[in-house]
């Protein structure tokens, strides 16, 4: 069992109710309203800006070329592969670039980036990578697991574009580096007394994204 997997473990309750989050589950099934999809593309624009900065951060206290060019495979995964989604769905919408980078956060969107950046601001690398694994490395599980015959399979499904970014072999091999750079810096620097504060971090950060998806449903119910 590697590091991921034994953090899931550790985080079963707040890792389920991200995963199997009622958002996730309306898009797997098709029935999600547009306008909480909307909700949710905007503000996950707005978090990607600050996971990015995540990155930068990470690679900012990397120690090794090796951990500075894993950091720069996530920046890059960032801005030239999930921003790029998000701007080509939000387009059909008549939202350009610029308008999304306008919209206020909201708490949520807040909440969970602010969190991240604290941790690898007064945490190590390992912290860092800790509280962005159930991102980068979970929406490649959410990916598989709303796509489980491929990415043709779906058809014409209305989430086709978004559970297909994330289903694919691009995405899946960003996550599967991802997954492999965290069992590294565990290997490294990770006592069984320090594991319980990273499942702590771990188990926050996965609410958080569980808050995440509720904010879109909230704010479509809020009318």
């Amino acid at each position: 069992m590697d590091i991921f997997e034994r953090l899931k473990a550790a985080a079963k309750a707040e890792w389920s109710s991200y995963v199997d989050h009622d958002f996730v589950r309306q898009m797997g099934a098709g029935t999600l309203a547009p306008p909480a999809f909307q909700t949710y593309l905007v503000q996950d624009y707005l978090f990607l800006i600050q996971f990015a900065r995540a990155y930068a951060l990470a690679i900012y206290k990397s120690r090794s070329l090796a951990d500075m060019r894993a950091a720069q495979r996530g920046l890059s995964a960032i801005l030239d592969v999930e921003m790029d989604l998000h701007v080509r769905l939000c387009g059909r919408w008549g939202l350009t670039p610029a308008a999304i980078e306008a919209a206020p956060e909201h708490l949520a969107t807040i909440a969970y980036t602010r969190f991240v950046l604290d941790c690898g601001v007064s945490g190590d690398l390992l912290d860092l990578h800790v509280a962005l694994a159930p991102c980068v490395i979970g929406y490649a599980e959410i990916g598989r697991r709303l796509a489980p015959d491929g990415v043709a399979a779906l058809g014409d499904h209305p989430y086709r574009d978004w559970i297909g970014e994330y289903a694919g072999e691009v995405y899946q091999e960003i996550a599967a580096g991802a997954r492999a750079h965290l069992a590294a810096l565990a290997a490294r620097s990770m006592t069984e007394q320090r594991f319980a504060e990273l499942a702590a971090l771990f188990a926050k950060a996965s609410r958080l994204e569980a808050d995440f998806w509720q904010m879109a449903l909230n704010d479509v119910a809020a009318g």
